[in-house]
């Protein structure tokens, strides 16, 4: 019942759209479909189960998130960063165990949506993100090589001779397709016309080279509803739920960090919450019908955006599409020439990575720059969730550096010698209360002392407490201190030292402190 508004909304989206766009997503949902097969059946296979299992898992993920998402023209699929968690759960336990994994997997995410977690990706620093966006593009393109190898009985071997001269050139006519057809229209998106002109160039001129089909028939039925069989006991679920807990984990970072970059191509908004919902939905759905669950794919979320496709349709469009293939046209499918995807996606590489990085690294702070060369690095070494953690971990222990040294005084005696001011400036926070306890002299200070905040603020419980810590060592002087500057907010939490803010109800600034709002004026901090 609560998605029937939004579903509703939808369809009139779908009734009112114009014709030049609707065509522009039926033909972008149909090259992403394309461009989804081989990436279904590697990721698969990386995982260690049946290529179907991969391409249902990117059906299913595709369509539920594409109906019901926060973010209109994001794509969605089984993708390599899960897979590589997954690969040791089925090779220890089954495959029966990672449907049992991904349905508790959905269940996790959907709690996480349910309570609005998903507004936290937004706090992920600048750097981290163009990190995030250039390591991933590097991953893209290291997963492209492997089209350049072979399987022999010893191995696997680079191509070599005309084998990899076809397959180089038959790569840059596609790239060169995506390149040059846009000058001349946009009528048609022009990954698709790559792929298509490949395929037409390989047959009418006979050309030897790998297709689709030489990777695994993705010949199949429709998806049917099984509950996964695995036992029901404590025990299994101590084996899946360090497994469920991780590929959530990976799952809604990936997916709200390429709808972030997606909101910035499009100067929109994407709902962050209702992504995580959708994608939960998606893999408990996925994980009753043999799927191996799935995210947000970068890469076939960039060749929809950049073939012009901002709504549903396209995704939904895809989603089909690719089912069509496997009941269908699998015999047609397996033909494409696998050049023809790499080249797409090697455009894809190009699209995503964030050139103006070396630009922006000779003008940003060395920690920024330092920021994005370990993001970039970890995604590629590791994965994209030790990535992100890692960098917002830097990036706050990078702003708390900053930030303790921003906190400082002028001081000043009176003509007496009698009064001595503090006058504060910068914030007094966590990062900053040892500097500002350090700012203060009570051993040689007069008997009375002025602290003014008026060019200064107090942001948070860690802060008062400071405030607390030299208030006590004048007292322990005998010495009389004096706040001045301060909000009602912040005075109220002083507790026993309340007494000592001397208040100017004009003047003193109204702002509040950044705590929970479960903790009372006054309470201690928790720490």
């Amino acid at each position: 019942m609560i998605l029937a508004p939004a579903l509703q909304r939808h369809f009139q989206q779908l009734l009112s759209m114009s014709a030049p766009q609707a065509r522009i997503e039926v033909l972008s949902g149909l090259t992403v479909a394309l461009a989804l097969v081989p990436e279904a059946v590697a990721f698969a296979f990386v995982a260690g189960v049946d290529p179907l299992v991969g391409l249902y898992a990117a059906f299913m993920v595709g369509l539920i998130t594409s109906v019901m998402g926060g973010r209109p023209g994001m794509i969605s699929g089984a993708t390599g960063a899960l897979a590589v968690v997954m690969v040791s759960l089925v090779a220890e336990h089954g495959v029966q165990y990672l449907f049992a994994t991904v349905v508790l997997m959905g269940i996790i995410q959907i709690g996480f949506g349910t309570l609005r977690w998903g507004k936290f990706i937004r706090l992920v620093p600048q750097p981290v993100m163009m990190g995030f966006v250039n390591g991933l593009a590097i991953v893209i393109f290291l997963a492209q090589l492997e089209q350049f190898q072979i399987a022999t009985p010893t191995g696997e071997e680079w191509l070599s001779g005309p084998a990899l001269y076809t397959m180089l050139a038959l790569v840059a006519l596609a790239m060169a397709i995506i390149w040059l057809l846009p000058r001349f229209t946009k009528a048609v998106p022009a990954p698709l016309v790559a792929i298509v002109g490949v395929w037409a160039v390989v047959q009418l001129l006979g050309i030897d080279t790998r297709n689709v089909g030489d990777m695994a028939s993705i010949e199949g039925g429709f998806p049917a509803f099984a509950i996964p069989t695995v036992p029901l006991t404590l025990e299994t679920l101590e084996i899946i739920l360090p497994y469920a807990i991780i590929l959530a984990g990976i799952g809604l970072i990936e997916s709200l960090l390429t709808l972030n970059l997606i909101d910035e191509i499009t100067e929109t908004q994407g709902r962050n919450s209702r992504e995580c919902i959708a994608q939960g939905c998606a893999n408990v759905v996925t994980g009753f019908f043999g799927g191996m669950g799935g995210c947000a794919m970068i890469g076939q979320s960039m060749i929809n955006i950049s073939s012009g496709a901002r709504h549903r349709l396209s995704g939904i469009i895809a989603a089909l599409a690719l089912l069509s293939f496997i009941l269908f046209g699998s015999a047609l499918i397996e033909q494409i020439p696998l050049a023809a995807l790499t080249g797409v996606m090697f455009m894809v590489v190009i699209g995503t990575f964030a050139w103006r990085t070396f630009q922006v690294m000779r003008r940003v702070p060395r920690s920024d720059a330092f920021l994005i060369v370990v993001v970039t690095g970890v995604t590629v070494i590791a994965d994209l969730a030790i990535a992100v953690v890692v960098g917002i971990i830097l990036a706050s222990l990078v702003h708390s550096w900053r930030v303790s040294r921003l906190v400082s005084a002028r001081t000043w005696r009176s003509e007496d010698d009698r009064v001595k001011t503090y006058h504060l400036n910068g914030p007094v926070m966590f990062a900053s209360t040892d500097k500002f306890k350090e700012l203060f002299t009570p051993k040689t200070d007069p008997d009375r002392v002025i602290a003014d905040f008026t060019d200064s603020r107090v942001w948070d419980m860690s802060g008062v407490d400071a405030l607390k810590s030299v208030a006590q060592r004048y007292v322990r002087e005998g010495k009389t201190l004096e706040f001045h500057g301060l909000s009602p907010d912040c005075a109220r939490r002083l507790g026993d030292y309340t007494d000592l803010v001397v208040r100017d109800e004009a003047h003193d600034p109204k702002y509040e402190l950044a705590v929970d709002r479960d903790n009372p004026p006054g309470a201690p901090a928790a720490h």
